[in-house]
């Protein structure tokens, strides 16, 4: 039998049975970085991307595409989020995102935070891109989940 619980016993994909599971809150946090120019970050930080409001706008997107996540990704459940925050953080170098996303469902909502820091970091990327083309988005990564069945988790420092 496979680990992997989005394959059946023959290697297909298939979406996990959650019917039988109890209705836990649950709590996701994930994060991740994009890199830029000085240039980009001193024009984020003075609000003079020409676009608008980048942080604004990135927060917005990331809860938007946490709404959304059933739709993305082939085999998640769509889920009833009680809350989704973005936390975004100027740093030396770039933006750091941190979504928190909550639920009280059958499933976990780990990929609902992921999917939420990704997609406001691509805003990030498409609001600035005028002033740095050459921006890098990485370190995504979930950084802890709470509740169901498998209990919580955290990431290793």
């Amino acid at each position: 039998m496979s680990l992997l619980t989005h394959l059946d016993a023959d290697g297909a994909a298939r979406m996990v049975e959650v019917g039988g599971k109890a209705v836990t809150t649950r709590r996701a946090v994930a994060t991740g970085c994009i890199a830029m120019s000085p240039a980009a970050l001193d024009a984020i930080r003075a609000g003079a991307v020409q676009k608008g409001d980048v942080l604004a706008v990135a927060r917005v997107a990331g809860i938007m595409a946490a709404k959304r996540t059933g739709e993305l990704i082939p085999l998640c459940h769509p889920l009833p989020l009680t809350s989704v925050t973005i936390d975004l953080a100027l740093e030396q170098d770039g933006i750091a995102a941190t979504a928190t996303a909550t639920t009280d469902a059958k499933t976990g909502v780990e990929m609902e935070a992921l999917t939420a820091a990704t997609v406001a970091l691509l805003t990030i990327y498409d609001m600035a891109k005028a002033i740095d083309k050459a921006m890098v988005i990485g370190a995504v990564r979930l950084l802890e989940k709470t509740g169901g069945k498998s209990g919580d988790w955290r990431a290793p420092i």
